[in-house]
């Protein structure tokens, strides 16, 4: 995907999803790219958040460095919460 592609998204195209102020969070563009194969692969919220730990296949899709720890699964149900919002799915898709 990340090859054929060179990245769906970049992290500007989440730009006015999240407050400017405050601690950095994790990349959006990363974020859903995993919702994507999270759906391809038919994975819960927790068997994604673990193949992101533990899969280089998805390491290497996310462009993460392979000693990167990953993320607790609570964050993709909030990334999905945000996209939900108005008409954020349809300008991202």
């Amino acid at each position: 995907m990340r090859d054929r592609l060179d990245g769906l998204w970049c992290d500007e195209d989440f730009a006015d999803w999240y407050p400017r102020d405050g601690r950095p969070g994790l990349s959006p563009a990363q974020l859903a790219t995993v919702c994507v194969l999270q759906f391809l692969l038919g994975l819960s919220d927790r068997q994604a958040a673990e193949a992101v730990r533990c899969r280089i296949d998805f390491k290497y899709a996310m462009a993460m460095e392979l000693d990167d720890p990953g993320f607790h699964h609570s964050v993709l149900a909030d990334f999905r919460d945000r996209l939900a919002q108005g008409d954020r799915a349809d300008r991202l898709l």
